[in-house]
């Protein structure tokens, strides 16, 4: 079941593209953008990244940290960030616990067969670490101008 706007988001510990430990209670006191996508280095999962990576100091400016979470590898993240210049941590969550606490893993249809993955959602997570908003179905293209609009 997912996570709705309202709850404390629940705290976690992954490894990020350098393979050093990043727990989300550690970005208390600012807003943090928990953003989870499929696969990296894929066209919606790159168009997404991009995006936030072409935005970042806006997010900045706004006070703001942005976590990227997919199943990948540490291995597999260093290699996407490091291809497309991306200024923000990639969390491996290959067991996808991470993704399963916060609602987003689940059973997914494409071409015909069916599989679990992680469904792409955003969590907007205020300073004092309750969940602002969640944006479910996440367009990659024009998923940040709706993030920066309630950033303002």
């Amino acid at each position: 079941m997912p996570i709705k706007a309202g709850s404390l988001a629940p705290d976690f510990e992954l490894a990020d593209d350098s393979g050093q430990v990043r727990k989300l209670s550690d970005f208390r006191g600012q807003t943090v953008i928990l953003y989870f996508y499929p696969k990296d280095d894929t066209p919606g999962c790159t168009t997404e990244a991009c995006s936030f990576r072409d935005n970042y100091s806006a997010f900045l400016n706004a006070g703001a940290a942005v976590l990227g979470v997919s199943p990948d590898k540490v291995k597999s993240h260093l290699k996407f960030k490091d291809k497309f210049s991306l200024p923000f941590p990639l969390l491996a969550d290959e067991t996808h616990q991470v993704c399963e606490l916060y609602g987003v893993w689940g059973e997914k249809k494409m071409m015909g067969k069916t599989y679990n993955g992680v469904y792409r959602t955003t969590f907007l997570i205020g300073p004092d670490g309750v969940i602002r908003k969640v944006y479910e179905n996440v367009k990659p293209a024009e998923h940040i101008a709706e993030i920066l609009a309630d950033l303002a």
